[in-house]
């Protein structure tokens, strides 16, 4: 059997919800964190093909430049 103290603590472990935040927090912040993976994932193509372009424009102007 559980003696008083231990039901106190099991009552007051039952009732408490302090970690609720914690909890809440944390899955907020992996949202976040997944929504800004996502959103860099897809967006570094864009980059990459945007790069690609102004270098090839680059040197083409440079060798014309040159001559």
């Amino acid at each position: 059997m559980i003696g008083a103290i231990g039901k106190d603590i099991v009552h007051a472990f039952w009732k408490d919800e302090g970690g609720q935040d914690l909890i809440e927090y944390t899955l907020l912040m992996a949202f976040v964190a997944l929504a800004s993976a996502t959103l860099f994932i897809s967006s570094g193509s864009s980059v990459s093909r945007i790069w690609s372009t102004t270098n090839t424009t680059l040197s083409t102007a440079a060798v014309k430049a040159a001559s």
